[in-house]
Formats: structure tokens, sequence, C-alpha cells
């Protein structure tokens, strides 16, 4: 058996050919183009920045799937959506112009509502129910998690409307920030009590 000592491990390396940025980048394009033209791209994503941090948005041939603020971990976030949808994941950036255009309007003050095709897989049930009253939130207004319960037709459901908010896939785009407690002080936030705060702060200007 021939051993390769550390000293000739190093000159291999040495040897390999450097790949610029331009080149990984190019190489990724055409994975992506590929991908495509062989209906191997179910779940595209991509990062963007915002005052209230990165978001990962990520989405299928149906729509918007996940928003995913830093705190939650964008890699665990891409594996479970492997795990959830599919695994043929990747970065494509173009696929999600649309709604990176209306996310950095929204954050500055240009845009009130999000018009997205919106893919609600990721939820179901009552959650579901609650999530796609929510928009009916007007933009600057807040409404009590009693008042989203009576709205989404389970009054005393008040706990099931905080757990949906929770794990809203889609927040910022589905306003689950808008969502306070009774006594008017904001609650708990899928990305942090400070991000809800900016959001509620953005939209009350």
């Amino acid at each position: 058996m021939m051993t390769i000592h550390e000293s000739d491990d190093r000159h291999l390396f040495d040897a390999l050919p450097a790949i610029d940025f331009n080149t990984s980048e190019r190489l990724h394009i055409e994975l992506v183009s590929a991908a495509r033209q062989e209906g191997l791209l179910d779940v595209a994503y991509r990062t963007v920045d915002t005052p209230v941090g990165g978001l990962l948005l990520a989405a299928t041939e149906r729509g918007l799937v996940r928003v995913a603020f830093d705190r939650q971990g964008h890699s665990s976030v891409l594996e479970s959506l492997a795990e959830l949808i599919s695994p043929r994941i990747l970065r494509a950036p173009d696929r999600l112009d649309e709604a990176a255009r209306q996310i950095d309007e929204y954050f500055a003050g240009r845009r009130r509502t999000f018009d997205l095709p919106l893919d609600w897989r990721l939820s179901r049930g009552f959650r579901l129910n609650v999530l796609e009253h929510l928009p009916d939130i007007a933009y600057g207004r807040t409404a009590s998690y009693a008042e989203v319960a009576a709205a989404a037709g389970s009054p005393r459901a008040v706990r099931a409307v905080g757990t949906a908010c929770a794990t809203n896939p889609l927040p910022v785009v589905v306003p689950c920030h808008r969502v306070v407690r009774s006594d008017g002080t904001s609650g708990g936030y899928v990305g942090g009590a400070e991000a809800k705060e900016t959001l509620l702060h953005l939209e009350a200007a």
C-alpha cells in the first residue's frame, strides 16, 4: 500500500487548478439551467437583506413556500424543505426576483400588500385557516389572538392561533406580526421580539 505523507498531500492540492468566483458562479448557473430543462428543480431559493436581517426565500412551481429569518437557521430550513418537499433544491435567485422586489418595496414603505402566488403545502387544517385570515388584518393595524380565533371560526382556539402564528412558514408576507396580545403588548414572534417591533413600527409610520 502506498502511503501519502502530509508534505506530498499538500503538493497534490497545490497542483489542483484554482476555481475563481466567476467560474464557480457560471458553473452554478449552468447547473440551474440544466436542472430546469430536465424538470429537476423542485425548490429554488435565495436570500435578501432586510432591516430585520437576512431572509431566506424559497419557492416551488406553485409559488412562494417559505420565508425564514436568520435566527431560524437557513441551513436547517433548507434541510427541512428537502425532507418535506423535495431534495432537488438549488439556489436560483431569478425565480424569486418578484418576491425579492416586493419585499424590498415593503421595507422601503412603498408596498402595503403582497401580490405573490403562495404554496401553502407546509400548513394544514386550522393553522392554514388562521394564516389565510391574516392578510385581512390591514396594514398598520393589529388584531388580538382572540379576534383572529373568532375570525377563523373557533373563538376558543386562542392558543391554536398562537401556534399557527409561531409556525407560519411565510412570515412578513403572511403578516402574523400583526397579531398581538389582548392587552396590546406584541407577544411572541417567529423572527424574535425585535423583528416584530420593527415591522409594527414600519407599518405605523
